[in-house]
């Protein structure tokens, strides 16, 4: 799940487009006004994937409201309460992106044995007692993830999807390291990039 995801140490991700549907010929394109709505089980992976897509789409002038803003984990995840939003905020289309499937594969690592040692002088001349301490710290956990989503954009006047692509996230996370979020950036930046290549983004 993405909720476990987000928790980890992303390092060295890599990202590529597996699939991308054309725009439709009857799409109303392009838009300018989005409801972002992500489909994770986790409400807070949901919340920080929609904010960092609202916010690159700002970068390209485009409104946009994360659907967890005006909901709780309480709410009900439905098509009616979707359209609900869409309705109160006069959005003319909806980014819907939803999590088809995460693995992680472990791998334990040895660590590298450190040393440290300690000099004291004796009686006698140019004798040294040296004592030396050597540990290993406990084995580490490297964990291999692959993050396969997949990404539709909804015109709000005919309420049928008009595109859609599919993405990979291929990404290392170390158990002891401090996390990284950086495989969600580009996640969301490829995103955004490949709705103004298709020309789904109001200029």
């Amino acid at each position: 799940m993405l909720s476990a995801c987000l928790a980890l140490t992303a390092c060295g991700p890599t990202h590529q487009v597996t699939r991308v549907q054309e725009v439709s010929a009857t799409a109303d394109a392009p838009y300018g006004n989005f409801l972002i709505i992500s489909l994770f089980k986790s409400f807070d992976g949901r919340r920080y994937f929609e904010e960092e897509l609202v916010r690159e789409l700002a970068e390209h002038g485009i409104t946009a409201v994360p659907s967890t803003s005006l909901m709780n984990t309480k709410t009900p995840v439905t098509r009616e309460t979707f359209l609900a939003m869409v309705k109160d905020l006069d959005s003319d289309a909806v980014l819907v992106t939803q999590l088809l499937s995460f693995e992680s594969e472990a791998k334990m690592k040895t660590m590298r044995p450190e040393g440290s040692y300690n000099y004291s002088s004796t009686a006698y001349f140019n004798v040294w007692n040296v004592e030396q301490t050597e540990y290993t710290e406990p084995q580490g956990l490297n964990l291999k993830h692959v993050l396969r989503l997949a990404t539709q954009v909804f015109s709000a006047s005919q309420l049928e999807a008009v595109w859609a692509m599919e993405s990979q996230a291929d990404f290392v996370s170390v158990s002891d390291k401090r996390k990284d979020m950086s495989f969600v950036t580009r996640e969301v930046r490829s995103i955004v990039s490949q709705l103004s290549r298709a020309g789904l983004l109001s200029p």
